[in-house]
């Protein structure tokens, strides 16, 4: 499947920002699903000062503001061809050891509740487990936009049952590490017939299971990512994964504004 995809934020603040400093990670990489085409990261209002790799293997780009803007607009677009892998995205790579994908953030701590749930998962192998816990979620959790902002937590998200995608995939990724499988969190894009313009982009959770690496999982959709989706990056929790984050010196009020379309194109193979 071919993607078009264009991604705009845009903040605009109330008076002069003496200082802004934001990372951006919006670029996908091609790997196993994916192959980037082509693709672009524009910024204006602001000055881009480096590009470089994290230790998750994402695409940075740190961009300042400095002086009298009132505005800063990035612009992310692109095209990419993904293929549908049943959710498999192949071995660990990088610089990160998977041991680490077992440690807690303050997102995806487990307490009481997940605790409760990790018990009730059952399976032949991990794999199974994982399928039953994504079903589970799925269940428990109903989508509700707005009921929760990027700092709730899995417990509070389980506790409240109800949540977005980045609360689905926060309480997957506590539990799987409970129940002793290397998780972590996954940003990126999600193409939908019905809604080709969107308000925000996807998250999900990939777990690693022995003998076929990392293999995605959806609890919103309650699927394994197909040709749909295409990935941004991965780190433990959403925080790793932020597509804009940074900071501001100055008492500016700010207003931001995000447009995103994912549209499916015809490749030359299809035509």
């Amino acid at each position: 499947m071919r993607l078009k995809i264009t991604h705009k934020t845009e903040y605009v603040y109330d008076q002069p920002v003496p200082y802004t400093l934001q990372r951006l990670r919006l670029t996908p990489l091609s790997d196993r699903s994916q192959t980037v085409l082509d693709w672009s990261v524009k910024v204006k209002g602001a000055q881009v000062e480096v590009g470089f790799s994290d230790q998750f293997g994402n695409r940075n780009d740190l961009v300042s503001v400095d002086g009298d803007r009132h505005a800063v607009r990035i612009l992310a677009a692109g095209t990419v061809d993904t293929i549908d892998t049943n959710g498999v995205t192949g071995p660990h790579q990088g610089f990160v050891p998977l041991w680490l994908y077992l440690r807690e953030t303050p997102r995806t701590r487990a307490g009481k509740l997940v605790r409760e749930l990790a018990r009730g998962i059952t399976g032949d192998g991990e794999l199974a487990r994982m399928h039953a816990l994504m079903e589970t979620i799925h269940e428990t959790i109903a989508y509700m936009p707005g009921t929760t902002d990027s700092e709730t937590t899995a417990e509070q998200a389980l506790e409240a049952k109800k949540g977005v995608c980045q609360d689905h995939a926060h309480l997957f990724i506590a539990t799987a590490r409970v129940l002793g499988i290397p998780a972590r969190y996954v940003s990126g894009y999600l193409w939908t017939e019905e809604t080709p313009e969107q308000i925000a982009t996807h998250a999900w959770a990939e777990a690693h299971i022995p003998a076929l690496g990392w293999v995605g999982f959806d609890p919103a959709n309650d699927i394994c990512p197909d040709e749909r989706y295409v990935r941004i990056a991965t780190g433990l929790c959403y925080r790793d994964c932020a597509p804009v984050s940074g900071l501001r010196i100055g008492n500016a009020e700010e207003t931001l504004t995000v447009s995103l379309t994912v549209v499916q194109e015809q490749s030359q193979s299809q035509s």
